[in-house]
């Protein structure tokens, strides 16, 4: 059988079965879906006391892994969909990450706020991104669903507080502390829908002839939607075999181990066949990040070919033991196939297979091949944005087929469907502790290519999540240097973002982490958190505060012979001691700066800082020594090709000109920048600097 047939025959729930030549077709609970027609349609307890609820309906699907709990959500929110129901649509979340931690509501109400097209700030803590969540979908018509729900305050947290959205949720089973919700409770599927789901993979063929057998197996899977997903799975690989050879087989292994369940003898049916690699494989997918993998991913962590790793993922995929999540076929633009995601009922008893058949340190071998080469995939799709004679080119055009990226398009459409994956992949790094050095390494290449191709004002919710990352690694390894980076990476994005109290907390544990290390402190570093805490303290209107730190910097810097930082730190200090009115100290700031400027080389700013010298003045009233400066500044400008910055100087000129009562004067240096802003044209005689 073909890859591409192979996959037109995996259902994407279970629950679901294929139509002739087209998309998974839904089996049975009709009276599940009357259900929760009817839960949308009845009055709650608040409107029939005359109190409607300001917030959104929700309907608590529950019933444990392998009913087809998300497959009954995902049909009736299709059907909703498809009713013109939600003007703006379906969202999703999943709200347990694969192993059974619940996912932290800053992630998800971030990731849900990204698919509303709404950027939430980056560092914005959980009660800040719940509202902006549920004041996002105030306007909205919308509805939620929230799959794998482990707890009643995710629920509440998330639901809008508006009556024109709906929430489905998806639970084990009934949260205590939702209110006005009347669980539906979703177990075995009808006779004809479980027999129809086994003739999906058996063919209608083999359960004509036996429709007794095909009743039986049904029985043996407890009608159970994942476990007949899994039987009609292992008749689809074996089209020799009887429908009733998979019920005896069912059986043989029930009387075996008769303690396990319907769900568990399945997958020990499925599996039962596997050669020892894509038995491996399998196990080995518990480690997947975010429970996806493509044949990247499978191979590395196999130990085996791309070639083999996609022929077993689709072998798998077949017996319904993986399912794809983003159904692209392999070509040019997605090299590698599709990705495939390992069903939820089915992650528990990947991981307790994996750890009774693996050694502890092959686990920890394939994980670190899996991150050595997710980073060298990273490293590729950060290349391809780089010029076609760079280095960095160079290095890609060397790497093996498999890890090249056709441009940058492609490229960022690999990092986009692989963002969650690649996020997961970070976490799981550092939550491991064994393997920071290449945590450390799979995060700074994550980061370079997300400023690559997204840039640092959109990939900022990113980047701060990954500062935190590196943080907990430099913490755990007692790395200073590490540390300080981190807080300083993060102090600037909170900075960015308007949040300084919350910057200068980062700032000085950054500049205690690098005191820490006596003698062997990067001064450079100490530089530009000094700076940085000085630049906290101005936005915060603390400006003698400020002028301090700035001073404490520009020490630092003098003695570096860092000229470039020195003349920016005179600069520095000459404005915030200009807002603080300390006028002559304000002036020798912006005079040294200026000096430093021509010592560098630097016109263009060295006039600016005359200029600002001229600003001062003004301001202080010395203004007849205002415009002897500004003149000083523009006759500096002169030498430059900077436009703005001459017409900037002139209108200088005109205020100060205003200022003594020469009115004449102030309108022909307004005409001079004017003349300089507008379209080029030729200048006027005697259009000169003033004497």
């Amino acid at each position: 059988m073909t890859e591409q047939a192979a996959h037109s025959r995996v259902p994407a729930f279970p629950g679901k079965a294929a139509g002739p030549g087209g998309p998974a077709v839904f089996l049975g609970r009709r009276d599940e879906l009357s259900t929760l027609r009817g839960d949308t349609e009845h009055a709650g307890l608040h409107t029939l006391a005359g109190r409607p609820a300001p917030r959104s309906r929700v309907l608590l699907i529950v019933g444990r892994p392998g009913t087809g709990r998300t497959a009954l959500a995902e049909e009736y929110a299709r059907r909703r969909e498809a009713a013109g129901d939600f003007a703006d649509g379906v969202l999703r979340a999943r709200l347990t990450d694969p192993g059974g931690t619940p996912v932290p509501l800053e992630r998800t109400a971030r990731a849900l706020l990204g698919a509303l097209g709404v950027v939430a700030p980056p560092g914005a803590e959980e009660d800040e991104l719940t509202a902006e969540l549920r004041a996002a979908l105030a306007a909205r018509e919308v509805l939620l669903l929230l799959d794998d729900v482990a707890t009643a305050d995710q629920l509440n947290e998330l639901t809008p507080d508006s009556r024109q959205c709906l929430v489905v949720a998806v639970a084990r089973g009934p949260l205590t502390g939702v209110p006005d919700v009347r669980p539906c409770t979703v177990g075995a599927l009808g006779q004809n829908a479980a027999v129809q789901l086994i003739t999906r993979g058996a063919g209608p063929t083999r359960v004509t002839v036996d429709p007794r057998a095909a009743e039986a197996l049904a029985e043996r899977c407890a009608h159970l939607p994942a476990a007949l997903v899994l039987a009609g799975g292992w008749l689809a690989a074996h089209p020799d075999a009887a429908v009733a050879d998979a019920a005896r087989r069912l059986g043989e292994l029930e009387s075996a181990a008769p303690e396990g369940d319907a769900l568990d003898r399945a997958f020990r049916l499925a599996t039962s066949h596997l050669s020892a690699t894509a038995g491996r494989m399998l196990r080995l997918l518990a480690l997947a990040p975010a429970g996806l993998a493509d044949a990247h991913t499978a191979a590395t962590l196999a130990g085996c070919s791309i070639g083999t790793a996609r022929t077993t993922l689709a072998e798998l995929a077949l017996l319904g033991l993986v399912r794809t999540a983003h159904p692209r076929p392999p070509g040019p633009e997605q090299p590698v196939g599709p990705l495939y995601a390992v069903p939820g009922c089915l992650e528990p008893l990947l991981r307790a297979r994996l750890e009774e058949r693996e050694r502890p340190s092959d686990i920890q071998l394939a994980r670190a091949r899996m991150l050595e080469r997710t980073v060298r995939q990273l490293m590729a799709c950060h290349a391809a944005t780089r010029p076609p004679d760079s280095e960095a080119r160079e290095w890609l055009a060397e790497l093996p087929g498999s890890l090249r990226f056709a441009d940058e398009e492609t490229a960022a459409a690999w990092l986009r469907d692989r963002l969650d994956a690649l996020q997961a992949a970070a976490r799981l790094a550092v939550s491991d502790g064994e393997l920071d050095t290449l945590a450390r390494r799979l995060i700074a290449a994550l980061t370079a290519a997300l400023l690559a191709h997204r840039g640092a004002r959109t990939a900022a919710p990113e980047l701060y999540r990954l500062h935190e990352l590196v943080l907990g690694v430099a913490e755990r390894q007692h790395l200073a240097r590490e540390r300080a980076a981190a807080l300083l990476n993060l102090g600037d994005l909170d900075a960015a973002n308007g949040r300084p109290r919350a910057a200068l907390a980062r700032y000085q544990s950054a500049l205690a982490a690098l005191r820490s290390e006596g003698d062997r402190a990067d001064r450079e570093a100490v530089g530009r958190v000094l700076e940085s805490i000085g630049g906290t303290h101005a936005e915060l209107g603390g400006w003698q505060r400020a002028a301090d730190w700035y001073g404490r910097a520009l020490t630092m810097a003098q003695s570096r012979d860092d000229r470039e930082a020195e003349a920016r730190l005179h600069g520095r200090l000459g404005a915030v001691l200009t807002y603080d009115e300390q006028w002559r100290p304000a002036l020798r700031s912006w005079r040294a700066a200026a000096a430093t400027h021509r010592r560098r080389g630097d016109t263009a700013a060295q006039a600016r800082a005359v200029g600002e010298a001229g600003r001062v003045q003004e301001y202080a009233g010395w203004t007849q020594d205002a415009l002897r400066t500004c003149r000083e500044a523009l006759r500096i400008a002169e030498r430059t090709d900077d436009t703005r910055l001459r017409a900037a100087l002139w209108l200088r000129l005109a205020d100060c000109a205003e200022r003594l009562g020469h009115h004449r004067d102030a309108a022909a240096h307004r005409a001079e920048a004017d003349r300089l802003l507008g379209p080029p044209q030729e200048a006027p005689a005697g259009a000169r600097v003033p004497a």
